[in-house]
Formats: C-alpha cells, sequence, structure tokens
C-alpha cells in the first residue's frame, strides 16, 4: 500500500485538469475525409488501475504502456461502464448506458443489432472496421456448443460483430485461458493455473474463435493469446494501409481474465514471485509486448502518425487474483472505484503535442463514440440518446468538466460521479462521498451534505427512468425486447 500512497501525489490531482501548451482553434476540432486518422480501441479484460506501471506498479513490467503514457494523454479519472465485461463492451460500441439496451451483466442480453455502432459510423465513412479478441455482446454460433452461450436451442442470442458494422473479425464469444486458448490449462489447488507440460493430454477449454463469416479458427492457436490475437490485427492492418482505407481496429484482449496463464517466456520474468504472480504478471507483460508489436507496425507502415490511439481495461481487478485497483476501494462487480476506475490513456502523435499530458475531469468508455465523432467529424443520430459526451472540450482546455454526470447500475448497486461528488446506492443503502478530498470512499458525508445528496439521488432514478424508457423500445421498438424476452433489471428491488 505505501507505494501507492507515495504516487498518489503524482497521480490523484484534484478533479482538474492540467493546462494545455497550445490548443484546438475553434472549428479546428474536425478534419477533412481525407485526413481521417486511423482509430484503434485496446481494452485489457479485468485488468486493475494498479496493475500498470504508469500508474505507480512496483512489480508489473508494461514497458509499451508506460512509453504511449508518457508520449500521450493519460485519463487520471477513467471509468469503464460497468464493474464487468459485457456491459462496459456495449457501452464502447454505442456510448450509451448498457442498461438502455439490457446488457445487464454478462452473459445477459445482447447488444441489439438497432443500435447504431461505431463501427457501423465509421464503416460508412469509408473506413476499413475489424474487431480482434474478445466480443462478449451475443454467441457467435447456435451450430455447436460454445463458451457460455453459444447452443443451439439460443438462436436468438446469435449476434455476431458482422451485424454491427465490421468487415473483419477473430474473436471469441467470452474468456479463454491466456496461454494456448483452446485448451484448458492445468488447475493448481483450485484457486490458479499453469501452462500444461508437453506431454500432458490435452482436453478443449470449450470457447473458440471465430471469423467474420462464422466459420470456426483453427490455425495458429498455440501460445500466448495476446500474440495469437496480434498476428490477426497485422494483416488487417496492411491491407487497409495498401488500400489506402483508414481503419478501426477493436481490440479487446482476453488478458488478465481467468484462466490467467503466462506462457514459459514471460513466467520466466517472474521466476522469484508465486505461481499466482508469476501467471497474472506474465500475461500482462505478454499483452504489453504486443501493444509494443503493434505501435512498431503501425510505424512500420507509415500510419502511426495519424492514428488515435486509446487503452483502457472493461473494469476491476476480479477477486482473489493478484490484481490490485492501486489504493482505491472495492475490485471487479463492485461500483466502488476500485470496480469501475480503470487504467486509461490516449496517444494520437499527429496532433499529441495540442492535447494535455494528463486529464483529471471524470470519463468513461461512453464517451468514446462522442469523441471521434467530433474528433473524425461525422454526425450522431440525433435520435438517439448518448450517455457519453465529446471529450474535445476537456482535452482542448475549454472545460474544467463534463456537462452530464457519470451514471453506473450493476446489480443491486448504482452509482452517480458528479463533479467530486459520487452518490453510492446499495440495497437501500445510499453513501455521498468528496472524491477530491475522499479518493478511497472512506467517509460518507451523505448527512453534512443532505441537500447534495438528495440532488443526486433524484438525478440517478431520473436516469434510471430514462434507461427504463430506452429498454422498452422508446428509440426503436420493441422487436428486440420481445426477441430477448427479457425482463427489465431493477436495480432497487429489494433483495
Amino acid at each position: 500500500m505505501k507505494y501507492w500512497m507515495m504516487n498518489m501525489k503524482k497521480i490523484v490531482c484534484p478533479l482538474c485538469i492540467f493546462s494545455v501548451s497550445s490548443v484546438f482553434a475553434a472549428g479546428e476540432g474536425r478534419i477533412s475525409p481525407a485526413e481521417s486518422p486511423n482509430v484503434i480501441l485496446i481494452m485489457a479484460d479485468d485488468l486493475g488501475w494498479g496493475d500498470v506501471g504508469f500508474n505507480g506498479n512496483p512489480h508489473i513490467k508494461t514497458p509499451w504502456l508506460d512509453s504511449l503514457a508518457s508520449a500521450g494523454t493519460v485519463f487520471t479519472h477513467f471509468y469503464a461502464g460497468a464493474p464487468l465485461s459485457s456491459p462496459t463492451r456495449a457501452s464502447v460500441l454505442t456510448g450509451r448506458n448498457a442498461f438502455r439496451t439490457g446488457v445487464f451483466a454478462p452473459n445477459e442480453g445482447i447488444i441489439r443489432p438497432e443500435e447504431n455502432t461505431l463501427p457501423e459510423y465509421l464503416h460508412e465513412r469509408g473506413y476499413a472496421t475489424g474487431h480482434f479478441g474478445k466480443w462478449h455482446l451475443g454467441t457467435l454460433t447456435c451450430r455447436e456448443n460454445d463458451a457460455n452461450r453459444g447452443r443451439s436451442e439460443n438462436p436468438h442470442l446469435v449476434n455476431p460483430p458482422a451485424v454491427h458494422g465490421y468487415d473483419e473479425a477473430f474473436v471469441t464469444e467470452s474468456k479463454v485461458p491466456t496461454c494456448d486458448p483452446m485448451y484448458a490449462p492445468m488447475e493448481n489447488n483450485g484457486r490458479f493455473w499453469d501452462c500444461l507440460p508437453e506431454e500432458a493430454p490435452r482436453k478443449l477449454y470449450g470457447t473458440y474463435y471465430w471469423d467474420i463469416h462464422g466459420n470456426k479458427v483453427q490455425e495458429n492457436l498455440e501460445g500466448d493469446d495476446s500474440r495469437i490475437v496480434t498476428d490477426r490485427v497485422l494483416p488487417f492492418i496492411a491491407e487497409a494501409v495498401q488500400q489506402r482505407k483508414p481503419f478501426l481496429a477493436t481490440v479487446w484482449y482476453h488478458t488478465p481474465h481467468l484462466p490467467c496463464v503466462a506462457a514459459p517466456e514471460y513466467a520466466a520474468m517472474y521466476r522469484d514471485y508465486p505461481l499466482e504472480e508469476r501467471n497474472y504478471y506474465g500475461c500482462i507483460t505478454a499483452m504489453d509486448a504486443q501493444i509494443g508489436r503493434l505501435v512498431e507496425f503501425l510505424k512500420q507502415k507509415g500510419v502511426y502518425e495519424n492514428t488515435i490511439l486509446f487503452f483502457c481495461s472493461d473494469n476491476g481487478p476480479e477477486l482473489n487474483t493478484p490484481g490490485v485497483a492501486g489504493p482505491y476501494k472495492g475490485k471487479k462487480r463492485s461500483l466502488y472505484e476500485g470496480g469501475i476506475r480503470v487504467p486509461s490513456l490516449v496517444v494520437w502523435p499527429a496532433r499529441q503535442k495540442e492535447l494535455p499530458v494528463s486529464m483529471a475531469v471524470p470519463c468513461s468508455t461512453c464517451d468514446y463514440l462522442p469523441t471521434l465523432a467530433e474528433w473524425i467529424g461525422f454526425e450522431l443520430d440525433k435520435e438517439r440518446t448518448l450517455d457519453g459526451e465529446s471529450l474535445c472540450p476537456m482535452l482542448q482546455g475549454k472545460s474544467a468538466q463534463r456537462k452530464t454526470p457519470l451514471v453506473f447500475c450493476s446489480g443491486t448497486q448504482g452509482a452517480l460521479v458528479d463533479g467530486h461528488y459520487k452518490w453510492y446506492f446499495n440495497q437501500g443503502r445510499a453513501a455521498l462521498y468528496d472524491l477530491a478530498n475522499d479518493p478511497y470512499e472512506l467517509q460518507d458525508i451523505s448527512r453534512q451534505l443532505s441537500e447534495v445528496t438528495a440532488r443526486m439521488q433524484e438525478l440517478w432514478f431520473s436516469r434510471m427512468a430514462e434507461f427504463r424508457s430506452s429498454f422498452d423500445g422508446k428509440e426503436y421498438g420493441t422487436r428486440s425486447v420481445e426477441r430477448m424476452k427479457q425482463d427489465w433489471h431493477d436495480v432497487t428491488e429489494k433483495h
């Protein structure tokens, strides 16, 4: 804990933004189609806020991410859309809270075909679009058993990337082992896993990779999973460059989600650590190396300068793993800071001199879509309610706060972040925290600031009513609701 507290002097600051030496002039935030930047959205799986070097971790080697953080903009108050995988991923592609679309949790709901997604917007603008790694927003087959929900009895759940504007895909429905992803790793005492010895029998894990046409991929699936995923990203980029097309590459690595296994060469880097740390740290370093490989490939192809690269995690670290949320309270599944505040950065070399080195305004995965819409210059559907907002005013130094609060829902929990205040609700009990003075959520000040508490509570319930209206079909009818046979998940129900 000590090293976190020491680093917080550098990392945690008042909820404001650093000054920007040069900012976008009025009207200069948009660019012409001929200058359209490439976009890469990298997401780790269950990576904690404190699991990277640029947030102060002294053990895990992440040199490439640290280098990108030094060269780009670090978001110190960045939130996943939810404390769970699927809802966050839905928020990335739609800019909307996943409760609007029924993606309440993993294996609940799908990203509805009627949703307007980032790849659809960019595909219409002439971008090559590809999705690589974890999908987790619907099943990829009903021809055979696959992962959590891919079954013959679940045709209504089939919802592959091709439905949402992607030209290319190499995807799994959900988690896989982070090394040799097709095979179940060796279990150790029911807690953690390790690589199978060469002579050991192989048992299929039960999750498969699928291409954009719905065909099972069976080649080049041995070794580190981050490398396996990146092996498909690079040819996609190369083809887009050859065709002189801008591209969107959504790269959602499985690391460090359980089963967490480090390839031998990365496990060896942590040989002095216990098994759990050796595998956990090793697979993160392996992912970091592949991010570096991707960056070097972009430079080789001459497109790095005009590529916008975002990095974040989908939620906080899993319980009972070596993953850490830094000094923050809570982990995955929790709406305390440790469950939703995640490591995040953006790099756009061609425009980086116009961006701050760090930004502390609260922002989230819902903000990706509207931010890219303003940067690239495409029009969003005005009839579709977004929960995210463009980060451009904050990045340009024109605003020190967002226009709308961040709203979170999960299980029996709710939360709302508005400026430096955070309202938290769980099973009928509510609390208020001042994140500027109490970022670790140790002191409930709801009684001292009853008016603030009442205002934020009322706002949260108002937004939940909006989400319910969207879920029920306000914006595009009830077809998907009826198809899914889904009931509204009421966070406020007594449990």
